[in-house]
């Protein structure tokens, strides 16, 4: 659930601008164009946020990254709650942009690499369902109270997942992956508290294979790798 939070956030965020709309364009006296630039400058915000994503993940960790992610959301958010005018606006939408494209790669990693085989469909799909919310909850609260009032709504999830942070392991995948052995024993014993105590088991299994690093751009072009190429096709259609 802690994770989930972060997919929560993404979703609150893309579905701000359209509940919002009418009282920022009043409040701030800012013309349809402008209000297009905030609308869209997300994705930019996103497209960032997305080509380093990977690398940050490997360097820091899965919950390090989320971790991240969430500082520049939440600061997006109380950039936008106490915006006095576009500059702000735009501001707080970027670094919100940013996070978003952190945690969007990260979140279904750690649930894929923390959860056992036969429940990670489920947990997996679970995501999707918090976006979903997340878009559902703006919309509806959105109709009953202010865009500033909003943005710190919004803001909710991001701190809840801070907080949650400290009660949740990182990925075993990741720490076996740079090789702490050590550190290793710490999320297991977290895993076995919290979860299923046969989860131990199956990463231990999953983890002695480590994945390449080797992995280059360039080997999307691969046909050993024209599955990947058509996929990342279709998510730009």
């Amino acid at each position: 659930m802690v994770a989930l939070c972060g997919s929560l956030t993404i979703r609150c965020s893309s579905g701000f601008s359209s509940p919002a709309e009418s009282g920022i364009m009043e409040d701030l006296g800012l013309s349809v164009a402008a209000y297009s630039v905030f609308g869209s400058i997300l994705t930019g915000g996103g497209i960032v946020g997305a080509l380093v994503n990977g690398k940050l993940a490997d360097v820091i960790g899965r919950r390090g990254t989320v971790w991240f992610s969430e500082i520049f959301s939440i600061a997006g958010w109380l950039a936008i709650a106490f915006a006095k005018n576009a500059w702000w606006l735009d501001l707080g939408r970027l670094s919100l942009g940013f996070g978003n494209g952190l945690i969007g790669y990260v979140v279904p990693i750690y649930i894929a690499e923390i959860t056992p085989k036969n429940f990670r469909g489920g947990f997996t799909s679970a995501n999707q369902l918090m976006i979903c919310c997340g878009i559902s909850l703006m919309y509806f609260i959105g109709n009953v109270t202010t865009w500033r009032i909003l943005a710190l709504i919004g803001a909710i999830p991001c701190v809840l997942e801070l907080i949650g942070l400290f009660l949740i392991p990182e990925s075993p995948r990741w720490l076996a992956k740079i090789s702490k052995e050590k550190s290793l024993k710490v999320p297991y014993n977290a895993l076995e508290a919290g979860m299923l105590i046969y989860l131990k088991k199956q990463l231990t299994s999953e983890i002695i294979q480590k994945p390449s690093n080797n992995i280059q751009i360039l080997d999307f072009w691969t046909c050993s790798r024209a599955d990947t190429f058509i996929h990342l096709s279709l998510e730009l259609g």
